[in-house]
C-alpha cells in the first residue's frame, strides 16, 4: 500500500523534531514528549502530530490531534499560537 499521500514534516508551528512538547489530555505521571513530525493526509485533509516518549523510560511513538500539542510549560496549543519561527 502506497503512503505517498501522507506529507510528513519535521518542522511545524515553530518547533522541530526532538524539541519537547506537552500533550494535553494525556494523564501519565512524569510523562515527557518530544515532537517527531507533523503529518497531513493530502487525500482527506486529516492531520496529526507524532510524538515520542511517555512515562519515564518509555520511547513510545504516539499520534495526537494538533490542538493537543502545547509548548513546554503549557499555554495555548501550538496550532493556535505557534512559537517563534526557527
Amino acid at each position: 500500500m502506497s503512503t505517498s499521500h501522507l506529507v510528513r514534516s519535521a518542522h511545524w508551528a515553530g518547533i522541530r523534531a526532538g524539541q519537547a512538547v506537552v500533550v494535553d489530555g494525556v494523564r501519565a505521571r512524569g510523562a515527557s514528549w518530544e515532537f517527531v513530525a507533523h503529518v497531513r493526509n493530502s487525500r482527506t485533509g486529516d492531520e496529526w502530530v507524532e510524538v515520542v516518549g511517555g512515562k519515564p523510560g518509555s520511547r513510545a511513538l504516539r499520534s495526537f490531534r494538533p490542538n493537543q500539542i502545547l509548548p513546554p510549560g503549557g499555554g495555548a496549543p501550538l496550532v493556535a499560537a505557534p512559537q517563534l519561527p526557527l
